[in-house]
C-alpha cells in the first residue's frame, strides 16, 4: 500500500507539473497583451501594468515566479479586476461550482444506477428498451444544446422554472438535470451490461438455489461486483463533470467559476487562467487517485501494487 501511494503521489504530481507547465506555453505564444484593448492607457502606464505583473521578465523568470505561486498556492491580483486576488475569485466562485457538481453528480449516479439495475433485470423488455432510449438520448445531445431546450420548453413556454441565477431551489433544478443527463447515460449503460454478465454468473444461480431474496441477490451480491466499471470511469465523470459545469454556469448566469474563467479568456487575465487551471487539476488528479483506491475496496482480489511481478 505504501509503495502504491508513494508512487501514485509522485505520478500527481509529475501530471500536475506538466498541466501548468503546458497552460504556461499555451498563455505566452498566443501573440499580444492583456493590457492591448484598454484604449486609455498610453505605453508608460502599459509598461508599468506589465512590470508590475512581471510580464517583462524573460519567460524563465516568469515560469519561476508562477511555478512560486503554485507551491505557496498565492496566484496574486487579477489583471482584470486588480483590486481583487485569485484566491478571492476561487473563494467566491468555486462553492458554487462544487454545488453545482456534487448535486449533478448525486442525481446522475442514482439515477443511472437504477436505470441500468432495471434495464437488467428486464433484459429485452419494455423497461430495458425505454431505459437505453432514455440513455442513447442523454449520450447524443451535448448538455449545452439540452441546457437551452429546457430553458425554451421548462422555463420559457411552461414557465415552471426560473432561466438564471443560484438563490434558491429551483434556480438548481434546470442546470443540475442539464448537467447530469450525459454522465446518467454512460452510468446507466455501463450498469446494464455489468449486471447482466455478473447475473449469469454461478454465485448468482447458487444464491439462487439458497433461496435468497431477489433484493439479496441483486444488491447484495450482484450489484457490488456490476459497478465496478462504473467505479473506474467515476473519476473521469466528475472531472467532465465539473469543468463542463463551466459552460452551463455561462448558459444560466450561475456565479460559479465557470463565469470567471470564460471572462479571463476572454481578458486574457493570466493569473486568473492558470490559478483555475492549476486548482482544478489538483481536485480532479486527487478524484482519480481516490477512484483507484476505491476501486480496489470493491474488489479486494485487485492488488495496488505487483509482487514478485505477478499482480
Amino acid at each position: 500500500m505504501a509503495s502504491f501511494l508513494l508512487k501514485r503521489f509522485i505520478a500527481m504530481i509529475a501530471t500536475i507539473l506538466t498541466i501548468t507547465t503546458l497552460t504556461f506555453i499555451l498563455m505566452k505564444v498566443i501573440p499580444g497583451s492583456p493590457f492591448n484593448e484598454e484604449r486609455n492607457t498610453n505605453e508608460t502606464v502599459q509598461r508599468n501594468l506589465e512590470s508590475y505583473y512581471h510580464l517583462d521578465e524573460p519567460l524563465y523568470v516568469q515560469y519561476v515566479i508562477y511555478l512560486k505561486s503554485i507551491v505557496t498556492f498565492d496566484f496574486g491580483p487579477s489583471i482584470k479586476k486588480p483590486s481583487e486576488s485569485v484566491n478571492d475569485l476561487l473563494a467566491r466562485g468555486f462553492p458554487v461550482s462544487l454545488e453545482l457538481g456534487l448535486i449533478s453528480i448525486l442525481i446522475a449516479v442514482i439515477s443511472g444506477i437504477l436505470l441500468g439495475v432495471m434495464a437488467a433485470l428486464r433484459h429485452n423488455g419494455l423497461i430495458d428498451y425505454i431505459a437505453m432510449t432514455i440513455a442513447v438520448f442523454g449520450i447524443s445531445i451535448p448538455n449545452f444544446i439540452f441546457a437551452t431546450l429546457l430553458i425554451q420548453q421548462l422555463a420559457v413556454n411552461l414557465k415552471l422554472f426560473p432561466t438564471a441565477m443560484w438563490t434558491s431551489p429551483m434556480h438548481m433544478v434546470l442546470p443540475t438535470i442539464a448537467l447530469a443527463v450525459g454522465p446518467m447515460a454512460i452510468i446507466a449503460r455501463l450498469t446494464r451490461s455489468s449486471m447482466i454478465e455478473v447475473l449469469s454468473q454461478d454465485y448468482i444461480r447458487t444464491a439462487k438455489a439458497k433461496g435468497l431474496s431477489p433484493f439479496k441477490i441483486v444488491f447484495k451480491h450482484a450489484l457490488r461486483n456490476a459497478l465496478l466499471p462504473v467505479v473506474t470511469i467515476l473519476g473521469t465523470l466528475v472531472a467532465s463533470i465539473l469543468t463542463g459545469s463551466f459552460v452551463i454556469e455561462k448558459i444560466f448566469a450561475i456565479p460559479g467559476m465557470g463565469k470567471y474563467f470564460v471572462e479571463s479568456i476572454n481578458n486574457r487575465d493570466y493569473p486568473v487562467i492558470m490559478g483555475t487551471t492549476v486548482f482544478y487539476s489538483i481536485i480532479l488528479i486527487t478524484l482519480l487517485f481516490i477512484v483507484d483506491v476505491a476501486y480496489r475496496l470493491l474488489d479486494p482480489r485487485i492488488q495496488l501494487h505487483q509482487k514478485g511481478g505477478k499482480a
